[in-house]
Protein backbone atom coordinates (compact mmCIF):
# COMPACT_ATOMS: atom_id res chain seq x y z
CA UNK A 1 0.00 0.00 0.00
CA UNK A 2 1.31 3.52 -0.89
CA UNK A 3 2.05 6.31 1.39
CA UNK A 4 -0.34 9.18 1.46
CA UNK A 5 2.68 11.10 0.65
CA UNK A 6 3.04 9.87 -2.55
CA UNK A 7 -0.72 9.77 -3.53
CA UNK A 8 -0.80 13.57 -1.99
CA UNK A 9 1.82 14.50 -4.70
CA UNK A 10 0.42 13.45 -7.89
CA UNK A 11 -3.32 14.89 -7.05
CA UNK A 12 -1.64 18.13 -6.32
CA UNK A 13 0.08 18.20 -9.49
CA UNK A 14 -3.32 17.67 -10.90
CA UNK A 15 -5.55 20.77 -9.03
CA UNK A 16 -2.66 22.74 -9.92
CA UNK A 17 -3.07 22.17 -13.71
CA UNK A 18 -7.00 22.74 -13.36
CA UNK A 19 -6.44 26.09 -10.99
CA UNK A 20 -4.27 27.99 -13.18
CA UNK A 21 -6.16 28.94 -15.87
CA UNK A 22 -8.50 30.57 -13.01
CA UNK A 23 -5.84 32.54 -11.01
CA UNK A 24 -4.04 33.62 -14.27
CA UNK A 25 -8.25 34.94 -15.08
CA UNK A 26 -8.76 36.53 -12.12
CA UNK A 27 -5.33 38.42 -12.61
CA UNK A 28 -6.20 39.57 -16.05
CA UNK A 29 -9.45 41.05 -14.47
CA UNK A 30 -7.70 42.86 -11.62
CA UNK A 31 -5.44 44.57 -13.96
CA UNK A 32 -8.09 45.52 -16.05
CA UNK A 33 -10.03 47.02 -13.29
CA UNK A 34 -6.98 49.07 -11.85
CA UNK A 35 -6.22 50.54 -15.68
CA UNK A 36 -9.99 51.61 -15.61
CA UNK A 37 -10.11 53.03 -12.42
CA UNK A 38 -6.91 55.26 -13.35
CA UNK A 39 -8.33 56.32 -16.35
CA UNK A 40 -11.49 57.54 -14.90
CA UNK A 41 -9.12 59.36 -12.25
CA UNK A 42 -7.30 60.92 -15.17
CA UNK A 43 -10.50 61.79 -16.94
CA UNK A 44 -12.61 63.49 -13.73
CA UNK A 45 -9.30 65.83 -13.10
CA UNK A 46 -9.63 67.02 -16.75
CA UNK A 47 -12.27 69.34 -16.29
CA UNK A 48 -11.11 71.17 -13.54
CA UNK A 49 -8.12 71.72 -15.82
CA UNK A 50 -9.83 73.30 -18.31
CA UNK A 51 -12.30 75.50 -16.09
CA UNK A 52 -9.04 76.35 -14.03
CA UNK A 53 -7.56 77.63 -17.73
CA UNK A 54 -10.98 79.04 -19.05
CA UNK A 55 -11.35 80.93 -15.43
CA UNK A 56 -7.08 82.36 -15.75
CA UNK A 57 -8.36 83.99 -19.71
CA UNK A 58 -11.52 85.57 -18.93
CA UNK A 59 -11.44 89.06 -17.95
CA UNK A 60 -13.55 91.20 -15.91
CA UNK A 61 -16.26 93.97 -17.28
CA UNK A 62 -14.37 96.88 -16.74
CA UNK A 63 -15.77 99.83 -14.43
CA UNK A 64 -17.29 102.53 -16.36
CA UNK A 65 -16.11 105.96 -14.78
CA UNK A 66 -18.50 107.70 -12.46
CA UNK A 67 -20.70 110.40 -14.21
CA UNK A 68 -19.61 114.36 -13.38
CA UNK A 69 -22.16 116.44 -11.35
CA UNK A 70 -22.76 120.15 -12.45
CA UNK A 71 -22.82 122.85 -9.78
CA UNK A 72 -25.67 124.61 -8.91
CA UNK A 73 -25.99 128.20 -11.25
CA UNK A 74 -26.79 130.98 -8.91
CA UNK A 75 -30.21 130.98 -10.04
CA UNK A 76 -30.99 127.60 -8.91
CA UNK A 77 -29.13 127.95 -5.49
CA UNK A 78 -31.48 131.39 -4.91
CA UNK A 79 -33.98 129.31 -5.99
CA UNK A 80 -33.56 126.46 -3.47
CA UNK A 81 -32.99 129.02 -0.57
CA UNK A 82 -35.98 130.71 -1.50
CA UNK A 83 -38.09 127.56 -1.66
CA UNK A 84 -36.79 126.20 1.56
CA UNK A 85 -37.19 129.74 3.26
CA UNK A 86 -40.45 130.35 2.27
CA UNK A 87 -41.98 126.39 3.25
CA UNK A 88 -40.16 127.27 6.77
CA UNK A 89 -42.56 129.87 6.77
CA UNK A 90 -45.89 128.23 5.73
CA UNK A 91 -45.51 125.20 8.24
CA UNK A 92 -44.85 127.27 11.03
CA UNK A 93 -47.66 129.35 9.93
CA UNK A 94 -49.83 125.94 9.93
CA UNK A 95 -48.82 125.09 13.52
CA UNK A 96 -49.58 128.24 15.23
CA UNK A 97 -53.12 128.58 13.04
CA UNK A 98 -53.92 124.80 14.38
CA UNK A 99 -52.59 125.84 17.58
CA UNK A 100 -55.06 128.59 18.04
CA UNK A 101 -58.00 126.85 16.35
CA UNK A 102 -57.81 123.80 18.65
CA UNK A 103 -59.00 125.32 21.64
CA UNK A 104 -62.11 126.91 20.91
CA UNK A 105 -63.18 123.76 18.01
CA UNK A 106 -62.30 120.85 20.66
CA UNK A 107 -64.48 122.90 23.27
CA UNK A 108 -68.02 122.53 20.47
CA UNK A 109 -66.62 119.62 19.06
CA UNK A 110 -64.90 117.28 21.46
CA UNK A 111 -65.00 114.64 18.91
CA UNK A 112 -62.70 116.59 16.30
CA UNK A 113 -59.86 116.17 19.40
CA UNK A 114 -57.90 113.23 17.62
CA UNK A 115 -58.15 115.37 14.08
CA UNK A 116 -57.21 118.33 14.93
CA UNK A 117 -54.35 117.01 16.57
CA UNK A 118 -53.58 114.86 14.11
CA UNK A 119 -53.10 117.62 11.59
CA UNK A 120 -51.01 119.53 14.06
CA UNK A 121 -48.69 117.07 14.76
CA UNK A 122 -47.69 116.37 11.00
CA UNK A 123 -47.50 119.91 10.58
CA UNK A 124 -45.29 120.16 13.52
CA UNK A 125 -43.61 117.30 11.79
CA UNK A 126 -43.29 119.55 8.59
CA UNK A 127 -41.69 122.30 10.13
CA UNK A 128 -38.90 120.04 12.48
CA UNK A 129 -38.26 118.66 8.43
CA UNK A 130 -37.35 122.46 6.95
CA UNK A 131 -35.47 123.79 10.41
CA UNK A 132 -33.23 121.09 9.80
CA UNK A 133 -33.04 121.97 5.91
CA UNK A 134 -32.29 125.19 6.51
CA UNK A 135 -29.37 125.06 9.06
CA UNK A 136 -28.06 122.40 7.13
CA UNK A 137 -27.73 124.80 3.70
CA UNK A 138 -27.61 128.06 6.20
CA UNK A 139 -30.33 129.48 4.07
CA UNK A 140 -31.62 132.77 5.97
CA UNK A 141 -35.22 132.40 7.89
CA UNK A 142 -37.55 135.18 6.41
CA UNK A 143 -36.80 138.63 7.77
CA UNK A 144 -41.11 139.14 8.38
CA UNK A 145 -40.77 135.91 10.47
CA UNK A 146 -42.80 137.48 13.99
CA UNK A 147 -45.43 139.15 11.25
CA UNK A 148 -46.62 135.65 10.19
CA UNK A 149 -47.29 134.06 13.63
CA UNK A 150 -49.30 137.05 14.64
CA UNK A 151 -51.15 137.03 11.48
CA UNK A 152 -51.41 133.18 11.62
CA UNK A 153 -52.13 133.02 15.22
CA UNK A 154 -54.94 135.96 14.78
CA UNK A 155 -56.19 133.78 11.64
CA UNK A 156 -56.81 130.16 13.33
CA UNK A 157 -58.13 132.41 16.60
CA UNK A 158 -60.80 134.33 14.45
CA UNK A 159 -61.59 130.88 12.46
CA UNK A 160 -61.54 128.42 15.51
CA UNK A 161 -64.32 131.15 17.24
CA UNK A 162 -66.48 131.30 14.61
CA UNK A 163 -66.99 127.49 14.13
CA UNK A 164 -66.35 124.26 12.45
CA UNK A 165 -67.26 124.99 9.06
CA UNK A 166 -64.97 128.05 9.89
CA UNK A 167 -61.92 126.73 10.50
CA UNK A 168 -62.18 123.72 8.26
CA UNK A 169 -62.75 126.51 5.23
CA UNK A 170 -59.55 127.56 7.04
CA UNK A 171 -57.76 125.04 6.53
CA UNK A 172 -59.45 123.77 2.77
CA UNK A 173 -58.08 127.37 1.81
CA UNK A 174 -54.60 126.88 3.37
CA UNK A 175 -53.76 123.78 1.51
CA UNK A 176 -54.98 124.47 -1.31
CA UNK A 177 -52.69 126.98 -1.59
CA UNK A 178 -49.87 125.55 -0.25
CA UNK A 179 -50.52 122.06 -1.96
CA UNK A 180 -50.22 124.46 -5.91
CA UNK A 181 -46.77 126.21 -4.58
CA UNK A 182 -45.30 122.49 -3.13
CA UNK A 183 -46.33 120.97 -6.98
CA UNK A 184 -44.36 124.37 -8.37
CA UNK A 185 -41.67 123.68 -6.63
CA UNK A 186 -41.54 119.91 -7.51
CA UNK A 187 -41.95 120.36 -11.45
CA UNK A 188 -39.13 122.81 -11.25
CA UNK A 189 -36.89 120.37 -9.49
CA UNK A 190 -38.21 117.82 -11.67
CA UNK A 191 -37.17 119.67 -14.63
CA UNK A 192 -34.06 120.35 -13.54
CA UNK A 193 -33.09 116.83 -13.03
CA UNK A 194 -34.01 116.15 -16.26
CA UNK A 195 -31.77 118.57 -17.92
CA UNK A 196 -28.87 117.70 -15.85
CA UNK A 197 -29.71 114.15 -17.19
CA UNK A 198 -30.02 114.73 -20.90
CA UNK A 199 -26.81 116.59 -20.66
CA UNK A 200 -25.09 113.40 -19.00
CA UNK A 201 -24.46 114.65 -15.87
CA UNK A 202 -24.92 112.91 -11.96
CA UNK A 203 -27.95 113.87 -10.35
CA UNK A 204 -27.12 113.58 -6.65
CA UNK A 205 -28.93 111.89 -3.96
CA UNK A 206 -29.71 114.83 -2.04
CA UNK A 207 -31.77 116.56 -4.95
CA UNK A 208 -33.51 113.26 -4.72
CA UNK A 209 -34.69 112.91 -1.45
CA UNK A 210 -35.57 116.88 -1.33
CA UNK A 211 -37.84 116.08 -4.22
CA UNK A 212 -39.11 112.67 -2.05
CA UNK A 213 -39.96 115.04 0.78
CA UNK A 214 -41.91 117.68 -1.12
CA UNK A 215 -43.89 115.25 -2.43
CA UNK A 216 -44.57 113.74 0.77
CA UNK A 217 -45.33 116.75 2.78
CA UNK A 218 -47.49 117.65 -0.14
CA UNK A 219 -49.57 114.55 -0.08
CA UNK A 220 -50.12 114.93 4.02
CA UNK A 221 -51.22 118.85 2.93
CA UNK A 222 -53.58 117.49 0.83
CA UNK A 223 -54.95 115.07 3.29
CA UNK A 224 -56.15 117.89 5.49
CA UNK A 225 -57.73 119.53 2.40
CA UNK A 226 -59.88 116.46 2.32
CA UNK A 227 -60.52 116.16 6.13
CA UNK A 228 -61.63 120.15 5.82
CA UNK A 229 -63.95 119.68 2.74
CA UNK A 230 -65.26 115.84 5.37
CA UNK A 231 -66.17 118.36 8.03
CA UNK A 232 -68.31 120.67 6.21
CA UNK A 233 -65.53 123.25 5.14
CA UNK A 234 -67.78 124.44 2.27
CA UNK A 235 -70.91 125.43 4.78
CA UNK A 236 -68.77 128.27 6.28
CA UNK A 237 -70.65 131.69 5.71
CA UNK A 238 -69.49 133.51 3.73
CA UNK A 239 -68.06 130.61 2.18
CA UNK A 240 -66.40 132.27 -0.67
CA UNK A 241 -65.64 135.43 0.77
CA UNK A 242 -63.66 133.53 3.76
CA UNK A 243 -61.78 131.25 1.29
CA UNK A 244 -61.29 134.39 -0.71
CA UNK A 245 -59.54 136.36 1.74
CA UNK A 246 -57.81 133.51 2.98
CA UNK A 247 -56.05 132.20 -0.20
CA UNK A 248 -55.45 135.60 -1.23
CA UNK A 249 -53.45 136.26 1.88
CA UNK A 250 -51.76 132.91 1.43
CA UNK A 251 -50.24 133.55 -1.68
CA UNK A 252 -49.24 137.24 -1.05
CA UNK A 253 -47.66 135.75 2.48
CA UNK A 254 -45.34 133.25 0.05
CA UNK A 255 -44.75 136.02 -2.55
CA UNK A 256 -42.45 138.05 0.18
CA UNK A 257 -41.66 134.91 1.93
CA UNK A 258 -39.54 134.34 -1.13
CA UNK A 259 -38.10 137.35 -1.61
CA UNK A 260 -37.51 138.93 2.28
Amino acid sequence: MASPRLLWQPMRHCMSRILAPARQQTRSISSTTTSASQATTSSSSSPSNTNTNTNTTSQPNPTPPPKPKKPLTPAQQAFLSSALRVNQAGELAATLIYTAQTPPVVAREPHLRPLMRHMYEQEAGHLATFNALIAKHRVRPTALYPVWSALATGLGWTTGVLGREAAMACTEAVETEIGGHYNAQIRRLLEMVAGWEAEGYEVGEELRELIGTLRRIRDEELEHLDHAVEHDAKKAEPYWLLTGVIRAGCRGAIWVSERV
